[in-house]
This record gives structure tokens, C-alpha cells and sequence, in this order.
């Protein structure tokens, strides 16, 4: 039988530096700290009490440019795609991420596009957007004012790894409940994430609510039209991008969130591929051979069958011993070959793993309530009507009814999470 053993990627702790002289430790230590602090203090870089005022389109509603103005400016993650900033609104004093990229004048911004069009309380929301010039001629950059969120999963579950145990089963089902709203709700609307993973999804530490964000590789999904098939993060592609499909649909989405949940019950990813066949050959390990029809399914383009033929390894020995039969169940549910057999997001919300949160008592580790899980709007209601009689619990009716006539926002009884962020990922 196939044995898989999957290595522990966690950093190892940090070995400590010895020196002959404590002046000469002292000395380097005192100089690290102060270039970290001259390079990311916004005082030294001119922005530190710096108000700037500029006219913002608001994301939702009608195009009426209005003054923004903000401070305390700092960079909080960069990347190919650009800058992302933390700074505070004037008016509201609430924290924001403003995500500076270039603009490209022939096109428009999908990103934006999309962003306009998302309305719901687990995806992180666009605030405003204005244009700003580059220090080249004719160079011009789009900034998107977002919802600031102090966490991500990813940061989370690796400060668990380095505590050596696993994130708590009510967090894992907290985030991933939530997650797949959120998935349920974009895919209602036609749109496709393209890159669900840890590092893309923002938590507020506090209350645990979850936003779904960065947008970039997201894309109005049309049947019929070609997409590129090289998008997801590595770890958490879908094997129908790996076999090269153009015509895939947002199936993408729940393997990749099938991959972040069997990431947080085992404390390291589930497929860690070091390449594009690497990661189908560890794929391989777990769900064993694909079959010529499951191919056909992925990619009908697909002619090379020249395969291993490898056994399933049991899904019971894929994760440690005493995680629990309904996570087991849930995760091979999403992790399918044939991209229409995988549980939709509103099913997977219904699965028995999340029965806990649906009981009127369940509580956070802290004691704290959880965040609101049931205010479906008409929008999610309407699109697996047979479910909701699962999804909403005798007590949690008064949820789903204000939620009808006042949209999704969070409650700020259950959930006053503090605004949140766009995420440090490249």
C-alpha cells in the first residue's frame, strides 16, 4: 500500500547567534532595528502625519467623485502585481488597504470591474477608487481602497505550526463555513476567484470573521470562451489546469478550497508540488490514477494517457488519527477529479462537518459568539433553494429575515470586526 509521507514545511525556529563581545551584539542588533525602523516608519519616508486628499469614486452606487482624504500611510505588502498600503480614513478614522497597481490605458481593470459589482459580508469590500500618477510620463496607477483585516488564515494556522499543533477544529470550520459563502456567492454571480489559498483570506483574530480577498486573478467565467489554464497558486491548483483545460469552470475554486482545508487539519499542504507535474504526481498519491474518462472530464483536449497506475491511498490515512470523519468526508467530497462532482459551496456549507455551528450554543474558544453565519441575503437564498431548510437553523430565522431587507453586512452585536485588509501575498 502507498504510504505518503508529507513533509513539515514549517521554518525552523530561529537559531540564536553567539558572539564573543555583547557590545558587538548589541551593536548589530541596535543597527538591524533601526534600518528596519527608518526604512518602514512613514515619518522617515515623509508620509507620517502626511494628510492626502484625493477624488475617489466610491466602489458601489452611482460615479460620484468625492474627496477622500487619509494618513498614517504605511506599505504592508508588495509584489508583481504592485503596493499594498495601510493607511487611515479621515473622516471615519477607520483603517484601510489602499492596493496600488499599474494601470494598463488599453484595458480595462477586471479586477476593478468585478470589485464593483461584490456585495457580501465574507468578501472584503471595495471602499473607493481613484487614479494616481507614476513617476514616468504617461504612467498611471489605480488604487483601490479596501477593507483593512488584520490577519490571514495562512499567518494564523503558521503561528499554530510553530506551537507545534494544529489550528482548533472550531476555527478550521468557522473559516471554511464562511469561505465557501463567500465562494457560493461570487460563483452566483459568475465570477471566478482563480486563486483561493491562506495567504488570500483575511480574518479578523477577534471575531473570526473571514473576508475573501484579492481579486487580481479573477475573472467573469463564460461558457464557450478560452481561459488561460496557468492560474492558481501552485499547491492549490485544480488537476484540470495542470492537464491544461482552457474551458474549466469555477470548479477551480472548491479544489483549491478543498486543498486550504485539508492544509489546516494537517498543518502543511496537502499537494506540495516543487513543479507543474510534481504537483500532479502528488495529486497521484493520494487520489490514485485518474481514469481515461476522469481525463476526458478534466481536459477532452487531453490525449497523453501514459500514467503509473497507482491505487488510492485511504482518505482515513491521508490525515492524523484523531481528525475528525466528517472533515475526512467533506475533504474528499472537494478533492475530485471530475471537476462536476465536487460538492457545490452551498452543499459543502450544508455538510454534516459544520453541524457544530448551526447549534444555538456554539461558542469561540473564547467564549466569544460566533460571528454571523446565517444572514443570507435573497441572492444566496435563491441559488440552491432545496438547502436552505439545512442551512438555516430554527434559531437562526431572525438572521436570514433582517438579511433580506438589509443586505449581508456583518452584525455589530456578533461580529464588529474591525475593517480589514488586503493580504501580504505575491
Amino acid at each position: 500500500m502507498l504510504s505518503i509521507t508529507l513533509p513539515n514545511r514549517c521554518s525552523p525556529s530561529a537559531q540564536p547567534m553567539h558572539h564573543k563581545g555583547k557590545v558587538v551584539v548589541q551593536q548589530w542588533v541596535l543597527s538591524f532595528f533601526l534600518l528596519l525602523y527608518l526604512k518602514y516608519n512613514p515619518f522617515f519616508s515623509g508620509d507620517s502625519g502626511k494628510v492626502t486628499t484625493v477624488v475617489a469614486t466610491p466602489g458601489q452606487g452611482p460615479d460620484r467623485p468625492q474627496e477622500v482624504s487619509y494618513t498614517d500611510i504605511k506599505v504592508i505588502g508588495n509584489g508583481s502585481f504592485g503596493v499594498v498600503y495601510q493607511a487611515r480614513l479621515i473622516d471615519s478614522q477607520e483603517m484601510v488597504a489602499i492596493k496600488k497597481v499599474l494601470q494598463d490605458k488599453r484595458f480595462k481593470n477586471r479586477e476593478l470591474q468585478i470589485m464593483r459589482k461584490l456585495d457580501h459580508c465574507n468578501i472584503v469590500r471595495l471602499r473607493y477608487f481613484f487614479y494616481s500618477s507614476g513617476e514616468k510620463k504617461d504612467e498611471v496607477y489605480l488604487n483601490l481602497v479596501l477593507d483593512y483585516v488584520p490577519e490571514t488564515v495562512y499567518r494564523v494556522a503558521r503561528h499554530f505550526n510553530k506551537a507545534k499543533t494544529t489550528i482548533p477544529i472550531i476555527y478550521v470550520k468557522v473559516y471554511m463555513y464562511q469561505l465557501f459563502r463567500s465562494l457560493a456567492y461570487i460563483h452566483s454571480q459568475g465570477v471566478c476567484h482563480r486563486d483561493i489559498k491562506p495567504q488570500n483570506l483575511l480574518v479578523d483574530p477577534d471575531t473570526a470573521v473571514l473576508k475573501l480577498c484579492d481579486f487580481g486573478s479573477a475573472k467573469q467565467l463564460v461558457r464557450g470562451e478560452p481561459n488561460v489554464s496557468y492560474i492558481c497558486s501552485r499547491y492549490y491548483r485544480a488537476p484540470e489546469l495542470i492537464f491544461g483545460a482552457t474551458d474549466y469552470t469555477s470548479n477551480i475554486d472548491i479544489w483549491s478550497a478543498g486543498c486550504v482545508l485539508a492544509e489546516l487539519l494537517l498543518g502543511q499542504p496537502i499537494f506540495p508540488g516543487d513543479s507543474g507535474v510534481d504537483q500532479l504526481v502528488e495529486i497521484i498519491k493520494v487520489l490514485g490514477t485518474p481514469t481515461r474518462e476522469q481525463i476526458r472530464e478534466m481536459n477532452p483536449n487531453y490525449t497523453e494517457f501514459k500514467f503509473p497506475q497507482i491505487k488510492a491511498h485511504p482518505w482515513t490515512k491521508v490525515f492524523k488519527p484523531r481528525t475528525p470523519p466528517e472533515a475526512i468526508s467533506l475533504c474528499s467530497r472537494l478533492l475530485e477529479y471530475t471537476p462536476v462532482t465536487r460538492l457545490s459551496p452551498l452543499e459543502a456549507c450544508a455538510h454534516a462537518f459544520f453541524d457544530e455551528l448551526r447549534q444555538p450554543n456554539a461558542r469561540l474558544p473564547s467564549g466569544r459568539e460566533l460571528p454571523m453565519l446565517f444572514n443570507f441575503s435573497p441572492v444566496e437564498l435563491s441559488i440552491q433553494p432545496q438547502l436552505n431548510s439545512t442551512l438555516i437553523p430554527p434559531h437562526a430565522r431572525s438572521q436570514t429575515t433582517s438579511a433580506s431587507h438589509g443586505g449581508v453586512s456583518d452584525s455589530p452585536a456578533q461580529s464588529s470586526s474591525a475593517p480589514g485588509a488586503l493580504s501580504n501575498s505575491t
